[in-house]
């Protein structure tokens, strides 16, 4: 069974767009492994509490990831 985890800000996303992570992801499977893996394909989008991960040994926080790059 193809699987696919996705964690991502709590409150980044909007019920459209984690519908298509489910969908694009699906669809990636299927060009791969061909319709077959369509049935079977499971597809988790998970919200990760604001500040309840890092990167580089720092914490981030939806505010952080939302300033533009530079800043």
């Amino acid at each position: 069974m193809p699987f696919a985890n996705f964690k991502v800000p709590a409150g980044s996303l909007d019920e459209k767009q984690k519908e298509e992570i489910v969908t694009r992801a699906t669809e990636l499977y299927v060009d791969i492994y061909g319709e077959r893996a369509r049935a079977t394909t499971l597809v988790l989008v998970e919200e990760v509490t604001d500040g309840g991960w890092g990167i580089g040994g720092n914490v981030l926080t939806l505010a952080m990831l939302q300033q533009p790059p530079g800043n």
